[in-house]
């Protein structure tokens, strides 16, 4: 293939890779901010104990997800060409292991509830086991959309059911209703985008089911399901020891902490992993390609990511006083430690994409295995002390997780954890110089923490945004051109059609 052909193909990529990024940045932005919103109300109208209660069952419920997909949602998307009997012979593997597992956590509902102590966990257990079952109705349809980056359709049915199911809970909530109105909210949501993708798709199964085909995707989705369950082990082991050792109220501010300095991390992460995973695969053959945009891809994410994270830990006071209310208290400074855990996560996206992208599930599952044992080791040793010193773990786990992460795409890719951190360094510094530029307006006792949180975001935004056109970081200077480019672009169109 000529030099020319293969930038014109670059170029294509490129182009639709730009889209898909912002069509999945749409669909994520949007369904934080509506689910934030829920949240925020909730937090006012829910005790801190029932959100406890629900994030007991996250362990449950997340092995039950891994056991139906199985992993061969990550090699549908992995192989280029799969056929309608491949689609449909995982259609219905995920029907029935989800109509399984479903049982099975129905049949042990009343061991979880004594377990944690709990009665309400019961029925909760048997309502989060039909969630299950009915989301594996829609889990072909998300693969195949994620394969041909359709994001735009996921916004689309994401946002209608989030909003539904939030609607939902908080008229539940208002009405007094406790735990089931955010258990409510899940099944209403899940229930709606099913039923959405199946509209708006045109894929429907055939009558046919091989053996064959699940045997030729599960050489790579073996792996994937059991790094997967190890990943969950070690994410969700921490509801398991702290609904047992503590209380499901020290797990409801845990629980809070954990997920509000996850929106930003994690919405990050899912925009550029949705894409980046196809898009890798894609550029599967030629290193040298796809080693720059694992770079490109990996700045571009953590010039948002880094000052978000560094910044929330900053504000982190007058944010939860604000947003969900004094009761919340306890969990500000968890939400601090935690922040600087979430600063690196998507630099672990980034890297096990470029593994999964080359199909080789073998090493991803070995890294895995390394850091679920750090991970238990770790969280076990820090439930001995205190809350703090299992948000404590968590840094630490996060920056060795990273190192392991990092070091197949250096062996690969000749970019490793020491080349992508010399990369992110720039807007490193450039954060912290942000954080000690607003960090004296918290002194200020006279502002009420409304008003304290808007003067501190504000004046970070223009520090930060300042500082990288000041010193004219490279990175920030293509995205914000890339940038700018859009959006001259989008209003050039919406001028032509006036």
């Amino acid at each position: 293939m000529s030099s020319e052909t293969l930038n014109a193909v670059s170029g294509r990529l490129s182009e639709r890779s730009m889209r898909a990024v912002l069509w999945s940045g749409s669909d994520l932005l949007l369904r934080q901010a509506l689910r934030f919103a829920v949240t925020i109300l909730l937090a006012h109208l829910v005790a801190p104990e029932d959100f406890g209660a629900i994030a007991m069952l996250y362990l449950f419920t997340g092995f039950g997800s891994l056991f139906i997909d199985s992993g061969f949602g990550s090699a549908l998307i992995q192989r280029q060409n799969t056929t309608l009997e491949d689609e449909s012979s995982v259609f219905f593997f995920n029907l029935g292991v989800g109509a399984l597992v479903a049982l099975l956590l129905a049949a042990f509902s009343r061991q979880v509830a004594v377990f944690f102590n709990l009665p309400v966990l019961q029925p909760l257990t048997c309502l989060m086991a039909l969630n299950l079952f009915l989301g594996a109705f829609a889990a072909i349809h998300t693969i195949l959309l994620t394969k041909t980056l359709d994001f735009r359709t996921q916004m689309k049915a994401n946002v209608i059911a989030y909003t539904v199911g939030g609607v939902a809970a908080i008229i539940l909530a208002w009405q007094g209703y406790g735990v089931w109105s955010l258990a409510a909210q899940i099944l209403i949501a899940t229930v709606v985008n099913v039923i959405l993708l199946w509209h708006w798709h045109p894929w429907r199964p055939a009558a046919r089911f091989s053996f064959k085909a699940l045997r030729s995707l599960f050489g790579f989705g073996s792996y994937m399901v059991l790094s997967s369950l190890l990943n969950t082990i070690c994410e969700r082991l921490y509801t398991l020891i702290i609904g047992r050792v503590y209380t499901a109220r020290d797990l409801g501010f845990f629980s809070r902490a954990e997920t509000t300095q996850q929106m930003p991390a994690n919405m990050l992460s899912e925009i550029f992993g949705r894409v980046t995973l196809p898009v890798f695969a894609a550029a599967a053959d030629d290193r040298p390609r796809l080693a720059r945009g694992v770079r490109s891809t990996l700045t571009a994410v953590m010039i948002l990511n880094v000052p978000a994270l560094i910044g929330m830990a900053v504000v982190a006071d007058p944010l939860v006083r604000t947003l969900f209310g004094q009761k919340w208290v306890s969990s500000i400074l968890l939400l601090q430690i935690l922040c600087f855990a979430g600063v690196l996560w998507p630099l672990h996206v980034i890297n096990l994409n470029v593994l999964m992208a080359q199909g080789r599930s073998n090493l991803f599952f070995r890294i895995e295995v390394a850091k679920t044992v750090i991970g238990i080791i770790a969280l076990i040793a820090a439930s001995l002390h205190s809350l703090l010193a299992i948000a404590l773990s968590y840094v630490a786990v996060g920056f060795v997780g990273f190192l392991l992460n990092a070091y197949y795409t250096g062996v690969f890719l000749g970019y490793g954890a020491a080349r992508q951190m010399l990369d992110v360094l720039p807007y490193v510094a450039v954060s912290l110089l942000m954080a000690a530029c607003i960090w004296p307006i918290s002194l200020s006792k006279a502002l009420n923490p409304a008003v304290l949180l808007t003067l501190q975001v504000s004046a970070g935004v223009g520090v930060y945004l300042g500082a990288c056109k000041l010193f004219r970081l490279a990175a920030f200077e293509e995205v914000w051109r890339i940038a700018t480019g859009e959006i001259r672009l989008l209003l050039k169109r919406r001028d032509a059609s006036l």
